[in-house]
């Protein structure tokens, strides 16, 4: 049972997003997360979105279990280990410094992201195995887990919330916090009701990413590959982040209502991954704005 949920869900009223924000969805084309696709075809339209540079403000350094995206500007020692999306089946953890560099100068925080192979070349649990061999690798080497959040967005959120799982069930180091992006977190959902639909991803291209990670014979709704379905009791506070027509939405409400202490933050009329689209943009300034003074709340800065 949750004991203690807060939720957040911003201008109500508001039926579709900012100028800004839709302009920037206009150029999304309607088959973006097309079904059909092959397997070069899905790979190629997400490494592009993607693969962006991480912009100034931030030093990179790569090593053979992930990379080091850290702000020029300084930090503390709070680190996050990050997880990064793609529907399991694109995308490399260089790809997503764009992203950890937002985290990394709106926060001040460096930030490890974490690399995974793919599926389905690929399939669960060795992503799950090598994400607990590079948060363990990082730990031998001095990480305080007491100082470190774990966050990932849309299917690196729902993994990143199953590494919590068994690392708690393993009597593993946690992580002081954990933030999710529009997390992932049920590979069953059927979905939601809402006021309008996601253009990046829709519910038919989602159940075959599951099953690319699953396999044909896989079980989606084990524990560990929906954490919804999990034990979620003695895990850290969490901040659950998604737009409210994103089809993953359903799944982080699930989260929220039996996880131990969450904050479910709703932002009306966006979609998935809205973060990653730039802080020029309303919703996303405000999302980052939102996500600062949480982290620092959680996990407060060193004297």
């Amino acid at each position: 049972m949750c004991s203690d949920t807060e939720r957040t869900r911003r201008d109500t009223a508001r039926t579709q997003g900012s100028e800004e924000y839709e302009t920037i969805v206009s150029y999304i084309p309607d088959d973006f997360s097309n079904p059909a696709d092959s397997l070069a075809e899905i790979r190629a339209k997400f490494d592009f979105v993607h693969g962006q540079p991480a912009g100034d403000g931030v030093v990179l350094e790569e090593t053979p279990a992930g990379v080091w995206v850290r702000p020029t500007a300084g930090h503390d020692d709070r680190a996050v280990f990050f997880v990064h999306s793609g529907g399991f089946v694109t995308s490399t953890a260089a790809m997503f410094a764009f992203w950890a560099a937002n985290v990394a100068r709106e926060c001040g925080l460096a930030v490890f992201v974490a690399e995974y192979s793919l599926a389905p070349e690929h399939r669960f649990p060795t992503q799950l195995d090598e994400l607990t061999a590079a948060y363990t690798g990082l730990l031998n080497d001095g990480l305080d887990r007491g100082r470190t959040l774990f966050m990932g967005d849309s299917c690196g959120g729902g993994m990143a919330l199953a590494l919590m799982t068994r690392l708690r069930d393993d009597d593993a180091p946690l992580p002081a916090a954990f933030v999710g992006f529009g997390g992932w977190y049920d590979l069953v959902a059927s979905g939601i009701e809402g006021p309008g639909n996601d253009p990046f991803v829709n519910l038919d291209w989602m159940r075959l990413r599951a099953e690319d990670y699953v396999g044909p014979h896989g079980a989606p709704a084990a524990p560990l590959v929906s954490p919804a379905h999990a034990a979620l009791h003695g895990l850290p506070s969490m901040l659950l982040q998604t737009g409210e027509v994103d089809p993953c939405r359903a799944g982080a409400e699930r989260v929220a209502a039996r996880a131990d202490t969450t904050t479910i933050d709703i932002v009306p009329a966006v979609a998935q991954g809205f973060q990653g689209m730039g802080t020029h943009i309303r919703e996303v300034a405000e999302a980052w704005n939102t996500l600062a003074a949480w982290v620092d709340d959680q996990v407060p800065p060193a004297n």
